[in-house]
């Protein structure tokens, strides 16, 4: 068997690997964790190892799962929900969201996690990024939506002659068997989707690439945004949240309006009017929107 940094290190591919690495990593951590601070429902858990302390990203403790047959247990529940996805588009119980959201959170956040404790920081983001997307993508793949990462190839002139601006798309959903979007198109009834863990520094690079990419394709252009959360640690006992949602209305009510943008775990603005109504649960997403988003 790898050892837990190169298992994190490598790519997945399906849910299953996911639930695996998720189980090895709750194992894991009650062994290397020294003790915890409480702020406004996050608890900012410290690790000393051989006179190093270290330091986790603040884990939401409504939503991440500390067991490791909890989790289990709540993966078998997670299936079934994915398979009911299939055909149920609607009438979904609170229980049920929040399981979606809860299992999901705990993938990803426990994959940050091992990454804070294992690894570099530098070095860390973007491979905490990149299990994101795949989760993401995963999660399409299982409830039969077909999807792809694309690459918009762009064309624009200049002194040395013409050159390409590549608009990296992370993830296109699509209404048909196979996505339709190639990198010189994009279909009008497919879903440009912008996966990231934070908004923090992307939110207005979302709204720059709507009025891009319609632009460029000459029609109007589904685009939404899917975010783990916006909260980070501050300093060594408390957290700060990361959401700019002055600007992000600004850029609502002056550039473009976005499809929606969906959190695992919403910052407490999201629920406030008028962000609300942009700015929802992922679960809300998979258990309603994109079949509606999809079918329009």
């Amino acid at each position: 068997m790898s050892s837990l940094h190169e298992d994190l290190l490598g790519q997945k591919k399906s849910l299953l690997e996911f639930e695996n690495i998720t189980v090895r990593l709750l194992d894991y951590l009650p062994n290397v964790l020294s003790e915890f601070k409480l702020k406004s429902g996050y608890k900012i858990h410290s690790s000393l190892i051989a006179g190093t302390t270290k330091y986790l990203r603040p884990l939401n403790q409504r939503l991440f799962i500390y067991s490791p047959e909890d989790f289990k247990n709540k993966c078998i529940e997670f299936k079934e929900i994915i398979e009911k996805l299939k055909t149920k588009h609607d009438n979904w119980s609170d229980w049920e969201k929040e399981l979606i959201d809860s299992v999901i959170y705990t993938i990803q956040q426990s994959i940050g996690a091992g990454f804070d404790l294992l690894a570099n920081p530098n070095s860390a983001r973007k491979h905490v990024g990149n299990r994101f997307e795949e989760l993401i993508k995963c999660i399409f793949t299982e409830i039969g939506i077909a999807n792809k990462k694309t690459v918009l190839q762009i064309p624009y002139k200049t002194d040395e002659g013409e050159k390409t601006y590549k608009c990296e798309n992370d993830l296109i959903l699509s209404p048909f068997e196979k996505v339709k979007s190639t990198g010189k198109h994009l279909d009008e009834k497919e879903i440009v989707v912008s996966v990231k863990t934070t908004s923090k520094d992307r939110m207005g690079k979302m709204f720059i690439d709507k009025i891009l990419l319609e632009r460029f394709v000459g029609h109007d252009q589904k685009v939404i945004g899917i975010f783990l959360n916006d909260v980070q640690r501050k300093e060594n006992n408390n957290i700060s949240y990361t959401l700019v949602s002055g600007l992000f209305m600004v850029y609502t009510d002056f550039l473009t309006k976005l499809e929606g943008i969906y959190y695992l775990d919403p910052p407490p603005n999201a629920f406030k009017e008028p962000f609300s109504r942009h700015m929802k649960p992922f679960s809300e997403l998979v258990t309603k929107d994109i079949w509606h988003l999809l079918s329009s």
